[in-house]
């Protein structure tokens, strides 16, 4: 019995063929010429506001008179990546929505493929070494003190690597890029896990390296860091007020680095969950249309990240007119200043402090 159903397994994945094989054209849209046109509007929204987002938070990085710090650095390969999303992969898509069909070809669909997973990795696996740098500043005080910047460099180029090596592993005759059911979009061919064994085992590879191995990191480091904030609340109360202010600084900004993570999960999981049960589940069972809404959710990470380093500004903003007035006579009001991911004090004293817990 084990050896028939074996048998059925194996004739089910050589008869299995997916969408983009059949005989209608994979390039055509498959939704209505409306739906098109509405997400055409929506993704030339959506890459306006994060191409002059993200390329604000560079330009006003770039106007620093002082060196970036180790993790403002990570902020700024963060927008890099989302930038990259927005300037090199969503002209593709934007164009086909309007065009009613994908018009750039096999190859053309490959380059937008590994550009936007090229950049999405770089974005995730960027979160992820931030997660690792707050958990350690806030649970393991002895690491801040010899963090420096050429550490940060090497960070990057690790994360720059991984992504590369993951985007263009598919090349390499293991996996592939291939439009998406709707059409006008496309990505990496999640459908090859239907035909074989090798492609399951590479759907499998991809999703742990590039999805649940770095979320159980982020997940694990801001844990850890809740259960430690809980723990010193009593022990802070203790220390002089400059102590006090710089441990509410860390927090802010810690918050900082969840609400971008966690954007970034919210916008993604919906299609790694439809893309998983496209590899796994019943071929062709989900819905068209409905495929193409997790898509669209997607495609808008890359806007969130300089609307929330807006609203911490604000919210910082009011924050240094009140309780830390006095903490920040020493700085100038004229300096750009750009709020990061990283403990960013304007005055001497609190560029000096570290945070005790």
């Amino acid at each position: 019995m084990n050896g028939m159903a074996s048998d059925h397994n194996i004739s089910s994945q050589e008869e299995y063929l997916p969408h983009y094989l059949q005989k209608e054209d994979p390039f055509a849209s498959k939704l209505s010429r409306e739906a098109d046109i509405v997400a055409g509007f929506y993704l030339t929204v959506i890459g306006i506001l994060s191409t002059l987002g993200n390329g604000y938070v560079i330009f006003m990085s770039s106007k620093r008179k002082k060196k970036l710090r180790p993790a403002e650095i990570m902020t700024v390969n963060l927008a890099v990546c989302d930038l990259g999303i927005s300037v090199v992969g969503k002209p593709f898509s934007i164009i086909s929505f309007f065009s009613h069909r994908w018009v750039f070809g096999w190859m053309g669909c490959r380059w937008y493929g590994w550009a936007g997973f090229f950049f999405g990795c770089g974005s995730l696996i960027t979160m992820t070494a931030v997660s690792l740098d707050r958990y350690l500043k806030i649970c393991h005080l002895s690491y801040g003190t010899w963090l420096k910047r050429h550490h940060a460099f090497i960070s990057l180029a690790v994360i720059w690597a991984y992504a590369t090596f993951w985007a263009t592993v598919p090349f390499a005759g293991v996996g592939s890029y291939a439009p998406e059911p709707f059409g006008t979009s496309c990505t990496l061919d999640w459908w090859l896990a239907q035909a074989s064994v090798a492609g399951q085992a590479f759907i499998l590879s991809i999703l742990f390296f590039c999805l649940l191995f770095p979320t159980a990191v982020i997940v694990f480091s801001y844990v850890k860091i809740i259960l430690k904030v809980k723990s010193s609340t009593k022990e802070v109360a203790h220390y002089d007020t400059r102590i006090q202010n710089s441990h509410i600084l860390e927090m802010k900004l810690t918050k900082v680095a969840m609400l971008i993570c966690a954007g970034f999960l919210i916008a993604w999981i919906p299609y790694a969950v439809v893309s998983v049960w496209s590899a796994f589940g019943q071929p062709d069972s989900v819905p068209i249309q409905f495929s193409v809404v997790p898509t669209l959710l997607a495609k808008s990470a890359a806007m969130y990240n300089p609307i929330i380093y807006q609203v911490i500004d604000c919210k910082f903003a009011c924050c240094r007119s009140g309780g830390l007035k006095t903490l920040q006579k020493k700085s100038s009001l004229k300096k750009s200043r750009m709020y990061t991911i990283s403990a960013h004090r304007d005055s001497t004293a609190m560029n000096e402090t570290q945070l005790e817990v």
